[in-house]
């Protein structure tokens, strides 16, 4: 056989090898909720480096032996530790061949296909999330990049505003920007704003309710005070707040914000999508007339990571933020689009597919009636929960974040230690994943609830093992 056709071969039974593996873990009974610590992963997978090479059979089978043990759980139907999404088979299938393909997204002439896929995606997207039809969509990794890229374009449109090219001059002697943003944003947004040049002390700070969102008055006190000024401003608001679910008041900010001159950004990771439900799009009134927004697809869309959307109502604003040209990269004309003007990366793959085959797999009314299918089983958790002795349910319920503090009954520090000991106590039992979280200086056990293949059984023995965790836990500490 020429060298060439054995070559196929081997290629063929290779990847074969890797998809009979992927496909048994997937279709694989739901595995307990736990995993191997970090040090005995590092163990697992520790050695000296080979001086020859391997065959590919051997490593892609040494590679599933290493990994098993320290793999979470994370796309079956009770991982509630962080809002991560399920990972959808539709989207998995489409992200293999992405990887098969191994198309560069650089530009339209380089990965035509790929292109195409986001330009359609992208306006989709915005269908399902009714945001403006005429704003760009960069695919990035995830709501952290997300905010990255809305917030450069924001940085260089409010200093445009006043004169100054912050693309051509840089940020040394350009006129100050302030921004203003809740006390409870998502640590990622605070991120994307240092990495822009905002230095944590100089944000102006807004406080927040009991559900974490801003105070409509102390908004307008910031945006009307002398740390404010006349100059620059961004505003930066929240669409699910992360412990609780909560929105800003959108329809009270945006409008104000828009008078002074402001460009508003929404952090909404997760809490975007509520817009894709009708029972559920009121909680994000006013969040279509902002500037810019950020959203992830591996959390509700249930893409495999990564993948994130940042979206730009002036989509002039976003490519000059982004845009990378050189001598050898091929301009786009007309209707054609290159995905490189709308994100910090050149070289990437291709993030359109997996979308663009997840939104068509689902559809509109089918996104709408998980995110509503999530939040109905947030609430009845937390029914279950709030019961119980010693437990408390710290959040109104309005999408799919339940928040449980438990020793609720107990001075604070000891509550503190219960919950930690609950928390624990649930990690280990295996039935379900839940994390901890401190909120307003307190530990709490946040669950998130927005993998595709959740169920109301999985609700309920859930519900059951953090019952009877608790009880475990309450027991021994009254029998110190």
């Amino acid at each position: 056989m020429p060298e060439h056709e054995e070559r196929q071969d081997e290629v063929e039974a290779l990847l074969m090898r890797a998809a009979r593996h992927a496909a048994a873990y997937r279709t694989a009974p739901p595995a307990p909720q736990s995993a191997s610590t970090y040090a005995e992963a590092v163990r697992a997978f520790d050695g000296v480096l080979p001086e020859e090479g391997e065959g590919g059979p051997g490593v892609i089978e040494d590679l599933v032996r290493r990994a098993g043990p320290g793999l979470h759980a994370t796309t079956g139907p009770r991982f509630f530790g962080w809002v991560i999404g399920g990972s959808h088979p539709v989207g998995l299938a489409a992200d293999w061949l992405t990887a098969a393909w191994g198309q560069n997204t650089a530009n339209h002439v380089a990965a035509p296909a790929a292109a195409a896929s986001e330009t359609v995606a992208a306006r989709w997207l915005l269908d399902v999330l009714r945001l403006p039809p005429e704003s760009s969509v960069g695919f990035v990794t995830g709501a952290t990049m997300a905010s990255f890229v809305g917030l450069a374009a924001a940085r260089g449109a409010v200093l445009r505003r006043v004169g100054w090219d912050v693309e051509a001059k840089g940020l040394f002697g350009a006129p100050p920007v302030r921004v203003v943003i809740g006390d409870e944003a998502h640590a990622s947004v605070f991120s994307a704003l240092q990495y822009l040049g905002f230095g944590a002390a100089s944000l102006l700070r807004v406080a927040t309710d009991a559900q974490g969102v801003m105070r409509p008055e102390a908004f307008d006190a910031a945006l009307s005070s002398d740390a404010a000024g006349d100059g620059p401003l961004i505003v930066v608001t929240q669409a699910g707040q992360i412990n609780t679910g909560a929105f800003d008041p959108h329809a009270h900010i945006v409008g104000r914000a828009h008078a002074r001159g402001a460009w508003v950004h929404v952090d909404g990771a997760f809490g975007l999508w509520a817009r894709a439900c009708p029972s559920r799009a009121g909680l994000a009134d006013g969040v279509e007339r902002a500037d810019s927004w950020a959203t992830d697809g591996h959390k509700w869309l249930q893409t495999p990571f990564d993948c994130g959307y940042a979206i730009v109502r002036d989509a002039e604003a976003h490519r000059r933020a982004m845009t990378i040209a050189a001598s050898y990269l091929p301009p786009a004309g007309g209707t054609e689009r290159d995905p490189s003007h709308y994100v910090p990366e050149l070289s990437r793959r291709a993030r359109g597919f997996a979308t663009w085959a997840l939104l068509r797999h689902f559809g509109r009314a089918g996104i709408a009636a998980m995110v509503e299918r999530h939040c109905a089983q947030a609430r009845l958790l937390a029914e279950l929960l709030e019961p119980e002795p010693g437990i408390a349910v710290l959040n109104e319920v309005v999408l799919n974040q339940v928040l449980v503090r438990f020793g609720a009954d107990r001075p604070e520090e000891e509550g503190d230690a219960l919950t930690l000991a609950a928390i624990a106590a649930v990690q280990a039992d295996g039935t379900c994943f839940a994390g901890g979280a401190k909120w307003r200086g307190r530990w709490a056990m946040r669950v998130s609830i927005i993998g595709y293949a959740t169920g109301e059984d999985d609700i309920r023995a859930s519900a059951e093992a953090i019952r009877r965790c608790w009880r475990s836990v309450a027991c021994a500490a009254v029998g110190r």
